[in-house]
């Protein structure tokens, strides 16, 4: 790395020096680097639904998510969503919010960021998309604004690129910085306007993005083909220089090189505008299937009126029930006597399948659920088709034989890897997923079960809960009241402090919001200095809202963006849940799940803010290779499991009392409830995303949906049923960062689970051992970034390479009998 001294000559070199917030993914992102979207540097500026966050094509990510899950998507390392679990389970200055009160420091403005930019006066009057601004204006953002916003945006951004072709030289100050500041200008206006999307969701929007969309990825195309920087780049690793260069200027080289390849620079023009037809093609496509999973999860609404047809539902499932039809119409709705209204909805449709007795309404939502999206007006399908055949078009333009192999370019692992993993895997959790559903046919037969001998899918959380409730005497609902929001995220918070050394202050009234129940807060360091920010938005909005959950960076750290020369510009990020919201005078009671979902995006949060990386386009999640970015994120789950993080949490919200312990010790020991089916499910979901993009065809005999049933026969004890069309929803690879990716989710939790192994074998009530071995894991997981390869950062840590050891035995499956 350079000096300070040397950051801050060069830094000086500026023209013009100040703090740029962006915000956006997602990864999506959940999330990241999917090959095939536009450059690298856009790339690395948007890593992160899940996802997600987090999507698809730079700048654009979604983060629809199967609701077994923590949820979210991704296509480059920007919005993180997470994984899909199984059934058991803002005008002008003056107008922006500010507080007098609080005591975290404000960030200046981007007031004159970028000196070559100078937008018309006209349209900066009126558009807060071009306004200049200490925080996004999400508040005032409209869909009006975005035609003239985006359109005179990137007018001066050609006029930028146009400049830096005519003046470049293969030098940091001439190649870099000014390719930084102009990616990142775009990442803020596209990111604020795409994150509304996921959030704020409304028809006028969508059409607004829809009708900009192409022009903004004809210029990111335009970018990253730029052979004027791509040979400079080379010029630059060709150099004797190239020898003395920080490890983190060496891997921006490399990753802009090859993705300059990726992303067609050295196709001959018709190739290259064939090419650029198939990017412009699959971004709409992206957008427009994640539009259509939204809306048919919105479309479906089961309004009931008979108490006997929802006997089983808890009270909170039955209160939120209600709250959804008084917000439908029905004024006079209430908990006890109805009318309830359930949707697919994660929380409604979760809740329906863990406790409704009704096995005909379990089913009812079970085949809506797997259906969405396959008929009608929104039918996914030919959308599948044509995303899948125009990938593999595009990697045979690029000299792939499919698309996994230009996914597998950026990533750790190697398409023989990738599948060496899930079988290990696979083989591991086989006979205990099979015993899984056999503790449940006898337990059911016990229970006098009808259908105990003929269990299909809308029967297996039902049963799973009742076979959990007894087994452990855990119900889930009863937890609740022990897990309020805000006591998990006091608990939460003085974990960071414990293991990482971190202060975190409600900073509410600093930022503008998109909804009033989005808090803000402010990340200090030991000297009580601001060193991040972060946006949290954590309930549940069906009507306009993305399901699913993730991580997203809204700005990064950055020493060329530093707003005074010297000091480099703070990160900020946002978490983004869909979890249960308040009801009536209640706090959000939580499900244990969804208190293992905000550690989750946190982890992610945690390694875009902690990040002591000053190359802004390496700097915390950014330039991570999408198979490791889940490692800080999974590590962070293995604390709610942790005796002392747990208690601190787990305070019911009317009385204070402490869960008592032999509840906590029943938790412990139902961690590995299931294990196998579990993991089976994440293996099915990995092995036919990499079967879709390596061997299947596109036109040929076969199906989306025989390839799917085909899978199903060596991962799911109950294959799907024949009309399952769950692809229609498989937002994680259609509209989001996992395309030929997904098996990252187990790629990263074997890391995730080795390093928290590094704290067992500490000692977890060694508080001074886990202070030490976290500030390691900050010095090297969290604040290296994408300036290191990640291999070399765990060992960096845990001082060898990792093992799958860990994760076996956490899920408890280390010593199971194995079969093919």
């Amino acid at each position: 790395m350079p000096t300070r001294h040397k950051r801050e000559n060069e830094n000086k070199n500026n023209k013009t020096i100040c703090t740029l917030h962006t915000i956006q993914h997602m990864a999506e992102t959940r999330k990241v680097h999917p090959v095939g979207a536009v450059l690298l540097i856009i790339n690395l500026l948007m890593a992160s639904r899940i996802s997600l966050s987090r999507s698809i094509l730079l700048l654009q990510r979604t983060n629809n998510h199967f609701p077994y899950s923590h949820f979210t998507p991704k296509r480059f390392p920007k919005s993180y969503p997470c994984p899909l679990w199984s059934s058991s389970f803002s005008l002008c200055l003056q107008t922006l919010h500010k507080s007098s009160t609080t005591t975290a420091t404000t960030p200046p403005s981007i007031s004159n960021c970028y000196s070559s930019i100078s937008m018309d006066p006209v349209v900066d009057e009126a558009n807060p998309l071009l306004q200049d601004f200490e925080f996004p204006p999400f508040d005032v953002v409209e869909a009006k604004h975005v035609r003239p916003g985006i359109r005179a945006l990137l007018k001066n951004l050609e006029s930028d690129l146009e400049e830096l072709e005519r003046t470049v030289e293969p030098s940091w100050p001439k190649l870099v910085e000014p390719l930084e500041k102009i990616a990142d200008q775009l990442t803020v206006v596209w990111g604020m306007i795409n994150h509304l999307k996921a959030v704020k969701d409304s028809p006028e929007l969508r059409a607004a993005i829809e009708e900009v969309q192409p022009e903004k990825v004809k210029f990111q195309l335009r970018l990253g083909q730029s052979k004027p920087i791509y040979n400079a780049f080379k010029a630059i690793q060709d150099s004797p220089q190239w020898s003395s260069l920080s490890d983190a200027r060496k891997r921006i080289v490399e990753s802009q090189i090859k993705e300059g390849v990726l992303n067609g620079v050295a196709l001959d023009d018709d190739k290259r505008e064939q090419f650029n037809k198939i990017e412009q093609e699959l971004e709409r496509l992206s957008q427009k299937f994640g539009e259509n999973v939204l809306d048919a999860t919105k479309k479906f609404e089961k309004i009931i009126t008979d108490k006997k047809d929802i006997e089983g539902l808890p009270a909170t499932s039955l209160g939120l029930a209600a709250q959804t039809a008084v917000s439908k119409g029905h004024t006079d709705a209430s908990a006890e006597n109805g009318p309830w209204i359930i949707t697919l909805d994660a929380p409604s449709f979760m809740s329906v399948m863990q406790h409704a007795r009704n096995r005909g309404l379990r089913e009812e939502i079970y085949r809506a659920y797997v259906t969405r999206a396959s008929s009608g007006d929104l039918n996914n399908t030919a959308i599948i088709d044509e995303i899948l055949e125009l990938r593999l078009e595009k990697a045979k333009l690029l000299g792939y034989n499919n698309y996994t192999e230009v996914s597998m370019a950026t990533k750790m692992a190697t398409v023989e890897k990738a599948e060496e993993l899930l079988e290990k895997l696979r083989a591991a959790s086989w006979n205990a997923a099979v015993q899984d559903m056999e503790d449940l046919k006898i337990f059911s037969k016990s229970q006098g079960a009808m259908e105990a001998n003929d269990l299909t899918h809308w029967d297996t959380g039902f049963w799973a809960e009742r076979l959990r409730e007894s087994k452990y005497d855990i119900n889930e609902e009863e937890l609740r009241p022990f897990f309020s929001l805000p006591k998990v995220m006091d608990g939460l918070f003085n974990l960071a402090k414990t293991i990482f050394g971190i202060d975190i202050e409600p900073a509410d009234g600093l930022a503008p919001v998109w909804n009033n129940d989005v808090k803000f807060y402010c990340v200090k360091d030991s000297l009580d200095s601001p060193i991040a920010y972060f946006y949290f938005d954590p309930y549940s909005r069906p009507s306009e809202k993305r399901g699913g959950a993730w991580m997203d960076e809204v700005v990064s750290r950055s020493c060329v963006l530093s707003p005074n020369g010297t000091a480099p510009r703070l990160p900020i990020a946002h978490m983004v849940c869909n979890q249960t919201p308040p009801v009536g005078d209640k706090p959000s009671l939580m499900t244990f799940r969804e208190v293992e979902t905000v550690f989750h995006e946190f982890g992610h949060a945690l390694q875009h803010m902690l990040t002591k990386q000053d190359e802004g386009l390496v700097a915390g999640i950014r330039g991570i290779e999408w198979d490791a970015v889940e490692l800080p994120s999974q590590f962070m789950e293995n604390w709610c499991y942790h005796r002392e993080t747990l208690m601190g949490i787990a305070k019911h919200y009317e009385t204070g009392e402490s869960l008592p312990e032999e509840v906590y010790l029943k938790l412990l020991a139902a961690r590995t409830f299931r294990a196998g089916s579990f993991s089976l499910r994440q293996i099915k979901f990995a092995s036919l995303d990499l079967e879709l993009h390596t061997k299947y065809i596109p036109g040929a005999l076969e199906s989306i949906y025989d390839v799917d049933q085909r899978v199903s026969k060596r991962t799911q004890v109950i294959p799907p049923l024949p009309e399952d069309r769950f692809l229609c929803g498989f937002s994680h690879i259609f509209a989001g960062g996992y395309a030929a990716g997904y098996y990252s989710y187990k790629w990263a939790e074997v890391l995730s689970a080795d390093a928290f192994s590094a704290f067992e074998d500490a000692g977890l009530d060694n508080h001074k051992a886990v202070k030490e071995t976290g500030h390691k894991f900050r010095e090297t997981i969290l604040a290296l970034g994408g300036g290191k390869a990640p291999l070399e950062v765990f060992v960096e840590f845990r001082g060898r390479e990792p093992s799958p050891e860990a994760l076996l035995r956490h899920n408890g499956l280390l010593s199971v009998t194995t079969s093919a």
